[in-house]
């Protein structure tokens, strides 16, 4: 019902799940008022906006927001590479899902603006190059970090090292160690390729000394 905004209704793209809504992103942030028992890295709504601002020329990023009534879950959290937190009266910590997202999307304008008039970095004026193009890779997505853990929890329960009946918080701290460094696409394809060799080394049958 807003002004000038039937385009982003007529674009908008429904599914069925957050991880199919992210799987082709690069950097996820995850919004959220409550503390969780095994934070993610955290951001306010301004080192939010110069995250996204500086990464999106190269990147696809994604702003997640909760429901109105129950926000995201831990589960839902823990998809994300960092976890932005807005300071409010702590009295009253949850703000509606709008008002949420119209602070975010104004310090994302605000910190655009900024970097137009006033480059946050040397490399950056007319001329010059920015350091973060130099990279020989693109991040991986967070659908491709997915197919990783999906394999790597595979292999480290056929090694014994997970026990799958009492995996504890084992492949969620690993996903949060690989959000947190976020490999890029050659990185990923390298770690899945040991993985695979890990795999054909455990197919083969053991051979004897005297073999």
């Amino acid at each position: 019902m807003a002004a000038s905004a039937l385009q982003v209704l007529d674009d908008a793209v429904v599914v069925n799940s957050l991880e199919e809504a992210i799987a082709d992103c690069h950097l996820v942030i995850g919004t959220s008022a409550r503390m969780r028992n095994m934070p993610v890295p955290m951001l306010d709504p301004v080192a939010c906006a110069g995250l996204v601002s500086g990464a999106m020329a190269t990147q696809d990023v994604a702003l997640v927001f909760g429901r109105e009534i129950s926000g995201l879950s831990n589960e839902e959290l823990h998809s994300c590479n960092y976890h932005v937190h807005i300071p409010v009266n702590p009295e009253y910590t949850s703000l509606n899902l709008a008002a949420a997202v119209m602070v975010l999307c104004y310090e994302l304008r605000m910190a655009i603006l900024k970097k137009e008039s006033a480059p946050l970095f040397p490399e950056q004026m007319p001329g010059g190059k920015d350091k973060r193009e130099e990279w020989d890779q693109q991040p991986a997505t967070a659908g491709e970090l997915d197919r990783y853990l999906e394999h790597l929890e595979k292999v480290l329960v056929r090694l014994d090292f997970l026990d799958a009946t009492n995996p504890r918080q084992l492949m969620r701290r690993l996903r949060r160690l690989f959000q947190r460094i976020q490999p890029d696409r050659m990185e990923i394809n390298i770690l899945r390729g040991i993985l695979t060799a890990t795999e054909n080394k455990l197919d083969k049958p053991e051979r004897s000394p005297k073999d």
